[in-house]
């Protein structure tokens, strides 16, 4: 019987105290912390005594080196996750990334381009397509009241002007980025990673040069639409719709961690397993199948997740690089420009 995934953790911030409170809660011999860095080695030995983890460092590259780790979840803020991404792979780490993978396409495609080249797992750490709400949606767009998907809508928002990692610039702040990219990845799954056709932006910037409040609307192939409007200003409905010709699926709020879907057909609940501890986050025990899942695929030798796989990351990097050059984001124009 294989061992346990040892997980280093890079980043002490709120993102990794819950993923590490998880882990915890999981079974000792499938899942394991051994190590967390920090840039403040003092962070790091306050996070190892809380968590009870062995080894805490005062550097990103003593994460990179360290033998004895099997994969490592990157919970730095987004701007630091390319470089940081590629100090774990050049390491001979395997990676689980937080969402957005990074700030723009061309760095997706960087990131994505040193895991192949040194055949290291890689994966975005899009925990909601792992929730069993959202594997039941794609079970469910299987049934023929499902098989014409005319229409994706969905919506997040909530008034977070005071979390500052979300509204300033340098720390990758922007609506699309940080929560718009849950509405879209729920379009991109029902439409089944296709590229859309085109692509149309509205919204506001902050004064500080974040998008704020942005609406897109996304044509596929066929005359099928996506619409999200995401905001960081005002609160929303925070709730997916999937159309079709013969029946609909809702995803109620919260969208991004959901425990409950209603059809046409019937409704259904998922609860969550509960765990003893506090989240940061609502819902954070879900963290658990995405973890869950980076364990398969490294016990499988895969080099990606077949839910989340580097492609459909790409896509979704690519689609928000062009809505925010769109409205005008000067971080979203690389000088590689790419276009979807």
């Amino acid at each position: 019987m294989p061992g346990p995934t040892r997980w280093g953790v890079c980043g002490a911030g709120k993102i990794s105290h819950d993923f590490t409170t998880v882990l915890r809660t999981m079974s000792a011999d499938e899942h394991q912390v051994v190590a967390v860095a920090a840039r403040d080695v003092g962070k790091a030995k306050s996070f190892a005594q809380l968590y009870g983890i062995p080894k805490a460092f005062g550097s990103y590259a003593e994460l990179a080196q360290d033998p004895d780790i099997d994969v490592i979840y990157i919970g730095v803020i987004h701007p630091k996750h390319l470089s940081v991404g590629l100090q774990m792979l050049a390491g001979n780490k395997p990676v689980l990334c937080e969402k957005p993978f990074t700030m723009n396409v061309c760095e997706t495609q960087e990131l994505i381009n040193a895991a192949q080249a040194r055949g290291l797992f890689l994966m975005e750490a899009m925990w909601t397509r792992f929730f069993p709400v959202y594997q039941e949606i794609c079970s469910a767009l299987k049934r023929d009241e499902m098989q014409d998907v005319r229409l994706v809508r969905a919506e997040f928002g909530a008034n977070l002007t005071n979390v500052p990692r979300c509204i300033q610039k340098e720390l990758g702040g922007g609506a699309v980025l940080d929560i718009g990219i849950y509405c879209l990845q729920l379009i991109s799954m029902v439409y089944k990673g296709e590229k859309p056709e085109e692509i149309h932006s509205t919204g506001n910037l902050s004064d500080k040069g974040v998008d704020e409040t942005v609406t897109v609307v996304l044509k596929y192939s066929g005359n099928r639409l996506g619409i999200f409007t995401c905001s960081l200003l005002v609160p929303l409905s925070n709730e997916g719709f999937i159309f079709s010709t013969k029946g609909h699926i809702k995803i109620p709020a919260p969208i991004w961690c959901p425990t409950k879907m209603e059809t046409s057909w019937g409704n259904m609940e998922f609860p969550l397993p509960p765990i003893s501890a506090a989240t940061n986050f609502t819902n954070g025990s879900g963290m658990r199948y995405e973890a869950d899942e980076v364990r398969r695929c490294l016990l499988k030798g895969l080099k990606e997740s077949p839910t989340m796989p580097l492609a459909e990351s790409e896509l979704l990097s690519s689609i928000m690089t062009k809505v925010l050059t769109q409205l005008g984001v000067s971080e979203a124009s690389p000088s590689k420009a790419s276009t979807v």
